[in-house]
């Protein structure tokens, strides 16, 4: 059971601890032969925001079966819901606190009980990871729970329009210092110029070779969006940028 089945994990535990290594242990025992993928352990702190943009650049990437196990729960121990869901052919395991927001619209759900014996402050060992591996080693949804009746929903900003210019904001900064942003890399953005928190950083280019070294430059990233970088630097120091810096392109 669970063979070749992939659970990719998504959690702020960090890796100095064991925490990481009990959680795994739990899927390996529970579904053998599960593929286990480490998204990323680096989240800050119950950072939910973080892990929800960094789930919705990866769950796709992945075959259609998967199993995503995130454990981003400052509410752990609280009378928050624990869920699974299954949307667009993935499944889902964490807590319901906004980090699924982007999976809800029409998605099936099962609240999961909570053991009597699950510890009250690690429910990613005692709760989530027993659900994600049942899910990897075929135990159909319905068996785990009763559907939610509600969700706790947290939508990421939306850019909007002010004359010539879409304006958005920096969602996360990457360990290179790079600003990654909510707006789109697409036709409305290309060539346009680059405003950040009233920085003029220039037009959107391709790649980071397009300027000199220490430059700043725009560029549509690998995950389509709108990214501010310092060649060999870091563009989060440049511009003193943190989460909801303003970004503003200025059309072509």
């Amino acid at each position: 059971m669970g063979g070749g089945s992939v659970i990719t994990l998504l959690t702020d535990f960090g890796t100095t601890d064991s925490y990481v290594a009990e959680v795994k242990g739990v899927l390996l025992t529970r579904a053998p032969g599960a593929v286990l993928v480490d998204l990323t352990h680096d989240v800050a702190p119950g950072d939910v925001r973080a892990a929800q943009v960094i789930l919705g650049r990866t769950w796709r990437r992945f075959p259609e079966g998967t199993v995503h196990l995130c454990v981003v729960d400052p509410g752990v121990g609280t009378t928050r819901q624990a869920i699974a869901l299954t949307a667009g052919g993935h499944r889902f395991v964490g807590p319901d606190n906004g980090l699924f927001t982007e999976m809800l619209t029409g998605c099936d759900s099962a609240v999961l009980a909570i053991p009597a014996e699950a510890s009250p402050t690690f429910h990613g060992r005692d709760v989530f990871a027993p659900a994600a591996a049942a899910l990897a080693a075929g135990t159909p949804l319905d068996v785990l729970g009763a559907p939610a009746a509600s969700f706790v929903r947290a939508s990421l900003p939306v850019p909007r329009r002010e004359g010539n210019a879409i304006v958005g904001e920096v969602l996360l900064l990457d360990r290179f210092g790079n600003l990654i942003t909510n707006l789109e890399g697409d036709a409305r953005t290309a060539g346009g110029r680059v405003y950040v928190a009233g920085t003029d950083v220039g037009l959107v280019r391709r790649t980071f070779g397009d300027v000199r070294s220490g430059d700043v430059v725009a560029y549509r990233g690998s995950g389509d969006t709108v990214e501010i970088a310092v060649r060999d630097g870091s563009a989060a120091d440049r511009l003193a940028a943190t989460r909801g810096t303003e970004v503003r392109v200025l059309s072509a």
